[in-house]
């Protein structure tokens, strides 16, 4: 009786952030122009891409779908700068705005067609097609890999 209530409660868990992401503030911007929150719901109205690659912090292919960085800035009006990117424990990475080109990162928020738990690395994950491009495979893409995103900067 006791493994099927820790089993209960281990799944409420996760059903529980998976609702708290999906219906509250999920991402702020901070640009020139104001500060925009956006939640799952106005996330998944810009354009998305989806496309498969290996990480170095997963195991085998993997398969994300989120919006391109690309589509972001295009959105925001922004040519030119970094991205100053925050996760939930105050990580902070730059990344700059020449990174954001058809083909390059996305800001995921499902990975195998599933959205992503705090716990796996979600609910959003700043993730660049490794597997397409060597550019992108190394200790500083990696650094910009980005995971439990909450807060982009624009900087000029």
């Amino acid at each position: 009786m006791t493994r099927w209530i820790s089993c209960f409660a281990a799944m409420l868990m996760s059903l529980m952030s998976v609702c708290a992401a999906a219906a509250g503030p999920v991402l702020t911007v901070e640009a020139p122009g104001g500060v925009i929150t956006f939640d799952m719901a106005n996330l998944r109205e810009l354009p998305s891409v989806t496309f498969e690659t290996e990480t170095i912090w997963t195991d085998g292919l993997q398969t994300f779908t989120g919006v391109p960085l690309a589509a972001l800035t295009q959105h925001l009006g922004v040519g030119s700068g970094w991205f100053e990117a925050m996760a939930i424990n105050a990580y902070v990475v730059d990344i700059p705005v020449s990174d954001a080109v058809p083909g390059g990162p996305v800001i995921a928020y499902e990975r195998n067609g599933a959205v992503m738990s705090v716990r796996d690395k979600g609910p959003l994950w700043i993730v660049y097609p490794y597997d397409s491009n060597p550019d992108y495979q190394t200790e500083e893409i990696y650094a910009r890999s980005i995971w439990q995103l909450e807060k982009i900067t624009v900087k000029p």
